[in-house]
């Protein structure tokens, strides 16, 4: 990573307005930030009024860290006709940090030019030194909220419920995974709307993620575009083939690339050549012939 050019930090609705001074420009004209959990998020023991942070690396890049207040910001379909299709885009950063750009805004810009609604999720981090948090109890269920509120507000955002997936980087890709294999079903009796409908995402996109050790895949497990470069670690590019095979095993849906000549980290970026300029184009025609593109 780069080092820290310059450092800010904000807390409670103020933040919204120095987080949208610090978005790079042309990303949060459209962009709607919505706050995860009403009140404080459950196990963050009140924390929701401390600072966080963002830096700016030397590159530009924006990288979020201290979440203690979980949201979405939300980008609509626009360019051309929205396809009811809306994916919850989840940066990577090691569960230590979050970095917003080419793994969360240029992605959800991307995603919106092609009719796609989507929704970048800021986490609570887990692995931040001194986090409190885990990877598999609050990132997990601030996961499985995101999806939730997506579902509840289906018909305000012009989402088809049925239509709803998963699009994590590295960390993010680790927590994709889990909200993928991990979900709750509704509960039509809850007080809470939002718990009264699914955690489940209809599908995933996993992008050089962290592979869990336990994979708990079976033939219900979401259909998943799998992407790696050959050169990343062997825990990631041979831990996604694994995972691949052994959803193939298990009857799952699974489509895999694995880039020979690429490392971790690309995401997209605008200097991106070839195979990692490409990822794009083939999520889109992926997600195509699974018959997520379809308008309404």
């Amino acid at each position: 990573m780069n080092p820290t050019a310059s450092r800010f930090t904000r807390s409670g609705f103020g933040a919204v307005l120095l987080w949208l001074l610090l978005c790079p420009a042309g990303l949060a004209a459209d962009a709607q930030i919505i706050q995860l959990w009403p009140g404080d998020a459950p196990g963050s023991g009140g924390r929701s009024g401390e600072k966080e942070t963002v830096r700016i690396t030397e590159r530009g890049d924006h990288v979020v860290s201290n979440v203690h207040v979980p949201s979405l910001t939300w980008y609509a379909p626009r360019h051309e006709p929205a396809t009811g299709a809306a994916i919850v885009v989840i940066p990577g950063g090691g569960h230590t940090e979050l970095w917003m750009d080419h793994e969360g805004y240029r992605v959800a810009e991307y995603l919106a030019d092609h009719g796609i609604a989507a929704f970048i999720l800021k986490y609570r981090l887990a692995r931040q030194p001194g986090s409190s948090y885990t990877v598999e109890g609050d990132e997990l269920a601030d996961a499985r909220r995101a999806i939730r509120v997506v579902r509840s507000r289906a018909a305000d955002w012009q989402v088809d419920p049925q239509r709803i997936g998963v699009l994590g980087f590295s960390a993010g890709g680790e927590l994709a995974f889990l909200a993928s294999t991990r979900y709750e079903g509704a509960q039509p009796t809850a007080a809470d709307p939002v718990a009264q409908v699914s955690s489940r995402p209809d599908f995933q996109a996993l992008l050089y993620p962290g592979i869990p050790a336990d994979l708990r895949v079976t033939a219900a497990t979401p259909p998943a575009f799998l992407l790696c470069g050959a050169d990343d670690q062997p825990a990631i590019s041979s831990g996604l083939a694994e995972l691949y095979l052994a959803m193939r095993r298990a009857g799952a849906h699974a489509e895999l690339h694995i880039y020979d000549g690429v490392g971790h980290g690309f995401g997209m970026r605008a200097d991106n050549v070839g195979p990692t300029a490409a990822w794009p184009r083939q999520l889109l025609d992926w997600m195509d012939q699974q018959g997520l593109l379809k308008r309404p």
